[in-house]
């Protein structure tokens, strides 16, 4: 990696090896991160941060002031992980069965730190960066809950930044792009009733096994004939529940799933259609269906001005050859979009490394690539030096 890493972040490099390490080996699932908030809280406090815990439950917020210029900004990472085992053999594997970092938020958590460190140290800045940890970002509401518990009414910021490492993504490079660039996403529940009957006799009953069938067939046709075709949306059923025996035609059927989309009227559009779908499929076919249909995330929407900043600051750091500011759409989700509804910002992609064999995020064999810790921790605190340089007032 031929990136102009700040000398002083890269002597830290073990230590934040060893930070990252230690998070993995003991991951804690969404508003249950005690030992890793401590962690957090702990090392900003002896790098001289002002702290404050318990926001959002579980968030952790690290503060340094510098001089008194009005102007403050926030630095955001996640710290929970997921709720599965780990089948990598390493020494820092998870210590708890059932739980894994296996979508990097350890190391996002300690690339934030490392720039809080040296911040801290050097000072060479003017106003104010918020360090924002933020708890249960998978799909749990963490970033909600931050903000609903006054995360910008106690600690105000112009404007918020985050940032995701990439699988596939070479070590050195960034992706980021203007607008919607991560989708809206929603989980659906559908309970259909029917009329329970003897399996050799489906005339006395009325079969939700059938109902749910239809229904999942008819949800196909949303997307390709309700959604523009310049548009993106995903409808997938994931689940589908009924019956306990061979000869018994069961009462209900439960039908779950996700759906997906880069606008928040297509969202609302596709929550009608499946409510509507549903329940009239079911109608028709002398059952009833009750849909519950929740929007868990809004799109995901970096401002535009935010985005040309970070970008050029990551383009002094990596080159502008490394810097893909036409970055790809992403149909997964990231809850950092509640923060950008109430604060114009930017989320950035860090390459984790695209070498053979190459491991996806939420996968059992997937591990943050420690080797982008010291770029990820420059890029942060490269951000707020340019952005509340001294003399930029």
């Amino acid at each position: 990696m031929s990136a102009k890493i700040e000398p002083k972040i890269a002597a830290s490099a073990a230590e934040l090896t060893a930070i990252r390490r230690d998070i993995h080996a003991h991951p804690e699932l969404g508003f249950e991160e005690e030992r890793t908030s401590k962690i957090v809280a702990g090392k900003l406090k002896e790098w001289g941060c002002e702290v404050t815990t318990g926001i959002g439950k579980t968030g952790v917020v690290g503060t340094i002031r510098v001089g008194n210029n009005p102007r403050a900004i926030g630095l955001r990472a996640d710290m929970d992980a997921l709720p599965m085992d780990e089948h990598n053999t390493f020494d820092h594997r998870s210590t708890h069965q059932g739980r894994m970092h296996a979508c990097g938020h350890d190391g996002h958590t300690t690339m934030l730190l490392g720039a809080a460190k040296y911040l801290s140290a050097t000072r060479n800045f003017d106003g104010t960066v918020h360090f924002i940890f933020q708890p249960a970002e998978e799909g749990r509401g963490g970033a909600e809950a931050m903000v609903k518990d006054g995360l910008f009414e106690k600690f105000p910021c112009e404007q918020i930044f985050g940032m995701h490492n990439r699988p596939k993504l070479e070590v050195g490079k960034f992706a980021i792009r203007s607008g919607p660039q991560m989708a809206g996403g929603g989980l659906f529940d559908i309970k259909i009733t029917g009329k329970g009957a003897h399996g050799a006799r489906p005339e006395s009953g009325i079969d939700p096994v059938i109902i749910a069938t239809q229904i999942i067939s008819a949800l196909q046709s949303v997307v390709s004939r309700n959604v523009a075709p310049l548009d993106s949306a995903v409808i997938s059923v994931t689940q589908m529940h009924a019956g306990d025996a061979y000869n018994v035609i069961p009462q209900e059927a439960v039908l779950r799933g996700t759906i997906r989309a880069f606008r928040k009227e297509t969202m609302a559009l596709v929550k009608e259609r499946i409510e509507t779908i549903s329940r009239g499929i079911a109608e028709s076919l002398g059952g009833k269906a009750e849909p519950d249909v929740r929007v868990v995330f809004p799109p995901l929407v970096n401002d535009k001005d935010a985005v040309h900043f970070i970008a050029d600051v990551a383009a002094e750091i990596v080159g502008e050859e490394n810097m893909n500011r036409e970055g790809p759409y992403v149909m997964a989700s990231e809850d950092f979009s509640y923060m950008l509804e109430k604060v114009p910002g930017a989320f950035i992609n860090i390459g984790n490394g695209a070498g053979e064999g190459g491991c996806e995020v939420h996968n059992p064999g997937y591990d943050f690539n420690d080797e982008i810790l010291t770029l990820g921790a420059t890029l942060w605190s490269r951000v707020v030096e340019k952005k509340l340089a001294k003399d930029a007032r």
